[in-house]
């Protein structure tokens, strides 16, 4: 009986959430990269819990202090201090605050108004198309780094510029892609069958066209918030991202890259930190490419 019934169970087709999760899990390193982006974010949301001192706090007498596990640190500081005597540890929980925001934040935007851009040239077509699409050419014309600068320049270095200026420089790839996947949707039958219905172009593309776009859209999504945290962080070390005394991994590359010679550790732990966060983050990313692609799937 209980063999017939673990047939049947088994017979049963999966629903889409659990099929989704079984093909994500047999990529070994998107499972690896989920668990340990959820720590980052677990750790970013409580980071008051998790740190051990106040991020901007300086402790006078510590300056320059090596990390615990050398001989010379301190257990109270345990990724040693920086130049200022503030702690390291503390900032690099405090800054994966600043940095997935930023990341999620980039992210959101970019694929708000990239989703309306680009299901509107894909539905009108004609004119608009055509100057949607010169625009996105135009931004995706100039490199990326080198026209966050001139935004930033133009409106000025803090937090909401440069979530502004990485938001204008990644949107043209969420109105191709959306473009590019709503103008395939627009040519099968049941968008034909829609419109004979009389299926007004509005509903028609957010009801039916839209939903089908999803799947490449969430994989662009999880690998643009890396991309931006990496965006963010080159402009916080140029010092035209977030400012001091924000605790931003760019801005505390910048901070001490005179010391990197003399004090390595000041420099490695915020470089350690973008690294794994973009890492596992893009491994992630690969991983749902992967689950969302029946043709990527693996057997």
């Amino acid at each position: 009986m209980a063999v017939e019934t673990a047939i049947t169970e088994r017979a049963q087709p999966a629903g889409p959430l659990l099929s989704f999760w079984r093909a994500f899990r047999q990529n070994r390193g998107a499972v690896i990269g989920l668990i340990i982006v959820s720590i980052v974010i677990v750790v970013a949301i409580f980071a008051p819990f998790f740190a051990p001192h106040d991020p901007i706090e300086q402790f006078r007498g510590f300056a320059k202090l090596p990390p615990a596990f050398v001989s010379g640190g301190d257990i109270r500081f345990p990724l040693g201090t920086d130049a200022v005597g503030r702690d390291i540890l503390s900032r690099i929980i405090y800054g994966a605050r600043i940095s997935l925001f930023i990341g999620m934040a980039v992210m959101l935007v970019s694929a708000f108004i990239g989703v309306g851009l680009g299901l509107l040239a894909a539905a009108v077509g004609g004119i608009v198309d055509v100057i949607i699409i010169r625009i996105m050419d135009l931004i995706v014309a100039v490199p990326s780094l080198v026209l966050a600068i001139l935004i930033i320049a133009v409106i000025g270095p803090n937090l909401t510029n440069t979530i502004i200026a990485v938001t204008i420089v990644y949107l043209p790839r969420y109105v191709r892609l959306v473009r590019a996947s709503a103008l395939a949707e627009l040519s099968k039958d049941y968008v034909i069958a829609a419109k004979v219905a009389g299926v007004g172009k509005f509903r028609l593309m957010i009801v039916n066209v839209l939903p089908n776009c999803m799947a490449p859209l969430i994989v662009q999504g999880a690998l643009g918030v890396s991309d931006a945290i990496l965006e963010a962080a080159g402009l916080g070390f140029l010092g035209l991202g977030a400012q001091p005394p924000f605790a931003e991994w760019g801005v505390m590359l910048a901070d001490s890259r005179e010391f990197i010679l003399s004090a390595p550790w000041i420099v490695t732990f915020p470089g350690l930190a973008i690294l794994i966060t973009v890492l596992n983050i893009n491994l992630m990313g690969d991983g749902l490419r992967d689950a969302l692609d029946p043709r990527l799937r693996r057997s």
